[in-house]
């Protein structure tokens, strides 16, 4: 039991999962599903005494039973108890403090990650304001590696997102080239299949893998099937350079899913085993969204921040080249508008970056949610000050497969260049050999762009592309 007094009035949480749904700033899905705070007084008496909880209070009440949810037997069985030994004798409110002090560097947070759990990263961010949340997450740094390195200092990666509603080859190398003019596509060229079945997604794969070749473009490629299409795609000799699959905090969010964890470790072995990076073997790549738990009622009583959280337990395992919250993708019943949007969407990137993962953020929302243009531009401009480590390139926003607003070809540009951050470093030279960004600042687009390699980009598409 946790009780607090404000004003005359006792506040009573019964457990510790109760105490951390209620603490968290107000969001539509903790509302639908019956466990946020009934005003803000309450959500002030839970934070306050959230404060004063003890980190290792985590370890010894589980939010999710151990003998029940294989995510949370993850999250306690491959604890660190090592490195959690600097910070176990803090409470969640000295551990804010110690994060926002200059013993928190980047090297400290480092060796830091494997002794957090998720819930650990999660309670803390629940009494953190955005300025806090940036200046912690900016500091985190995680690298991956495949064929390019994803993650240093000063740089912003992007994943170009080429869909098509009919999955039509031209359709999609139209978008593809127009991406590559703007520089976008370091940390991976990902299409969403309009039809999850193996002949489409062994299709796009060999396109893709077609165009990365001809080109020598240093960088990846993944069709985000499910991770069953996309084993039986690797089976058939599909050129598989990343496995996707969205995940979940929860073990029953992740059957909803059709997949459990010796899945998804069956599918990054048989990915390794291809041996397609040139530089690092970081072969995963997952999708994660607050909310998700929840839609498919399976969010086991937690709020939907600390569900998001364990999803990054599972990532975790796996040493993903790229994690991506998808952030505002669920629509308004989970986050409702523009500012709980770039609320989740800082919190989920603090959270990933301080349990050690590369964090991306699908800077985006619904045509249905109290969200517009200028909501996604504070986010973006935020997510890129924070350090984070990639965005998505849609064609003019506006994904014409998934029918959501994201952000653009333009949008990455304007984030590099207003904070003079620089793409992947092998992606850049290949930038740089080709007259596609300004030469000493590659944060910039050339004026003009060489007429050979123009015409080949043409004879990909079928399209008369010019370089604005």
């Amino acid at each position: 039991m946790y009780q607090r007094q404000i004003h005359n009035r006792h506040y009573h949480f019964k457990d510790l999962r109760t105490l951390m749904a209620k603490a968290t700033p107000l969001r539509s899905g903790d509302v639908l599903a019956g466990v946020a705070a009934e005003n803000h007084l309450e959500r002030v008496a839970a934070q306050w005494l959230l404060a004063d909880v003890p980190l290792k209070q985590f370890l010894n009440e589980a939010l999710v039973p151990y003998e029940l949810d294989e995510v949370t037997r993850l999250i306690i069985d491959s604890h660190d108890a090592a490195a959690f030994a600097p910070i176990s004798h803090l409470t969640v409110g000295d551990f804010r403090d110690w994060l926002l002090s200059e013993l928190a560097t980047t090297e400290a947070l480092s060796a830091l990650a494997p002794g957090l759990t998720p819930e650990m990263a999660a309670a803390v961010s629940k009494i953190m304001r955005l300025q806090d949340l940036i200046a912690v997450a900016k500091k985190c740094r995680v690298i991956t590696r495949f064929r390019n390195t994803i993650g240093l200092e000063k740089r912003l990666s992007t994943r170009l997102q080429p869909n098509h509603p009919t999955d039509s080859l031209p359709g999609v190398a139209a978008s593809l080239v127009d991406g590559l003019l703007y520089g976008c596509g370091d940390a991976v060229i990902g299409i969403n299949p309009a039809t999850d079945n193996l002949e489409a997604t062994h299709r796009l794969l060999q396109m893709l893998d077609e165009v990365i070749q001809r080109f020598q473009i240093p960088t990846q490629a993944c069709v985000l099937a499910h991770v069953t299409t996309t084993l039986k795609a690797i089976n058939q000799g599909a050129p598989v350079d990343l496995v996707f699959q969205s995940i979940a905090g929860t073990e029953k969010a992740n059957t909803s899913f059709g997949v459990n964890l010796g899945l998804l470790a069956e599918a990054q072995q048989a990915a390794l085993a291809l041996k397609r990076g040139t530089v690092g073997d970081n072969c995963m790549y997952f999708e994660t969204g607050q909310g998700s738990a929840l839609s498919a009622n399976a969010h086991a009583g937690l709020d939907q921040q600390t569900c998001e959280a364990r999803a990054y337990a599972v990532a975790r395992a796996f040493k993903p080249l790229l994690v991506n919250t998808v952030v505002g993708f669920i629509g308004p019943e989970y986050l409702y508008d523009g500012k709980q949007i770039i609320r989740a969407g800082l919190e989920d990137h603090f959270c990933g970056k301080l349990l050690g993962l590369p964090m991306g953020c699908d800077v985006c929302y619904t045509n249905h949610a109290e969200a517009d243009p200028d909501d996604m531009d504070l986010l973006l401009t935020t997510f890129a000050a924070a350090g984070g480590t990639f965005i998505m390139g849609v064609p003019g926003a506006d994904d014409v497969m998934l029918n959501y607003q994201s952000t653009s070809f333009h949008d990455a540009l304007y984030v590099r260049q207003l904070l003079r951050l620089k793409p992947a470093p092998e992606f850049e030279t290949w930038l740089h050999q080709h007259g596609i960004v300004d030469a000493d600042n590659p944060w910039q687009l050339a004026n003009t762009l060489p007429a050979a390699f123009k015409a080949s980009l043409q004879n990909l598409s079928g399209l008369n592309y010019g370089h604005e």
